[in-house]
């Protein structure tokens, strides 16, 4: 998870993706995920479909969900908007030079 978070936090400045600074982008989009997929999981785990390696967690757990889970379902969606808003960001540069050029080429 600390990857996933290092490999896109930079984002947020080089690109300027504004996902943190904007709390009602940001909070909706991680409260559905944590609802849904905590429901699925509790799900799971409660029908015995799946289980959690103690030694692959911390052992702290939200009911039946370890910690590991929660922070995953709000790393992924965090890392996911700042991607999108960094390609979004990328590509609206570029379109605004492509309109320059066109804009240059027809004076």
């Amino acid at each position: 998870m600390a990857a996933c978070v290092a490999i896109t936090l930079p984002l947020e400045f080089v690109l300027r993706a504004r996902v943190y600074r904007r709390l009602p982008l940001m909070l909706p989009t991680i409260l559905v995920v944590v609802v849904a997929f905590g429901a699925w999981d509790l799900l799971g785990i409660a029908r015995d479909h799946w289980t959690y390696n103690p030694e692959f967690v911390t052992g702290i757990q939200f009911g039946m969900i370890p910690l590991e889970e929660i922070v995953f379902f709000i790393v992924i969606p965090l890392c996911a908007l700042l991607s999108y808003e960094g390609v979004t960001t990328v590509l609206n540069f570029f379109k605004r030079k492509r309109a320059e050029k066109g804009a240059g080429d027809a004076a």
